[in-house]
């Protein structure tokens, strides 16, 4: 820890009081509440008002950040203690935001604080999106995102002949069983044509003999990619597959974070149609 660091907390703690060394209760209707990172932003934007947001994090209007629109004109705070401290919330919300000690240093200065999670599925994703609207003091508006989130997934009208999907990124990366991408390719009625867990290059060897009927294509649109780089998508093989195979462009903004708006992803994914 740094000197100004400590000189700072030492300042902080001796205007606040002996912190206690229990985890701090959560305000039923947090009033004053700071985000510490862009998939945190997306649950407080959509859940919260804006008169009760005191900061959000400087990604917040970036082109991944799917709530991006309702970002504008609000406050942005780095994710450091001494930045987000002197605001005085009466919560923090992050997922990553601040680094892997952030939660117990702030619930140490006494402001609680409520972790995104990770969530493996679609089920995942609406009682992580319930979890964090009732700890927002917004439970009703949490059931209504999940409300919607179901209504869609009934509607949709999966694809139904077999089809295989793989997934690709800028950075030949794809994903199989185990990932919340993979769920999504599921719940669209595609087979994804990688089977082994996890996240891995490309298979480029297979795609030599084989190519599957949708690329589900990621992130090829975003600037904040490196398109000089090197990386698997540079083998003409995998330059093909955006050639000879149906292409279904999916937002950064879909996917980056796990939340609701996956749904829009499953959608591009069936052929954007419901029943």
């Amino acid at each position: 820890m740094s000197r100004l660091m400590i000189l700072f907390l030492a300042f902080f703690l001796s205007a606040c009081g002996r912190v206690s060394q229990d985890t701090p209760a959560r305000p039923e209707r947090p009033a004053r509440i700071v985000s510490l990172d862009y998939c945190a932003d997306q649950y407080v934007l959509k859940l919260v008002d804006r008169d009760r947001i005191l900061a959000l994090s400087p990604d917040a209007g970036r082109e991944f950040s799917y709530m991006r629109a309702a970002a504008d004109g609000m406050p942005t705070v780095r994710p450091n203690a001494e930045d987000v401290l002197i605001l005085k919330p009466d919560l923090v919300v992050r997922a990553y935001g601040g680094g892997p000690n952030a939660a117990t240093f702030f619930e140490k200065a006494g402001v609680p604080v409520v972790d995104i999670g990770w969530t493996p599925d679609i089920p995942s994703v609406m009682e992580n999106t319930q979890r964090i609207a009732d700890a927002l003091g917004e439970s009703e508006r949490g059931a209504a995102v999940n409300e919607d989130m179901q209504d869609r997934l009934a509607r949709l009208k999966k694809r139904t002949t077999g089809e295989t999907a793989l997934y690709m990124t800028p950075a030949g990366v794809t994903t199989g069983p185990g990932s919340l991408i993979h769920e999504m390719i599921v719940a669209a009625g595609l087979t994804n044509m990688e089977d082994q867990y996890g996240w891995r290059s490309l298979p480029l060897e297979t795609l030599a003999y084989e190519k599957p009927d949708v690329v589900a294509a990621a992130f090829f649109g975003s600037r904040t990619n490196h398109p000089d780089a090197w990386s698997p998508m540079k083998h003409p093989v995998a330059k093909a597959q955006l050639t000879q195979s149906e292409v279904v462009s999916l937002e950064g903004a879909w996917t980056s974070c796990s939340g609701w708006f996956l749904m829009d992803a499953v959608e591009a994914l069936a052929g954007g149609q419901t029943q």
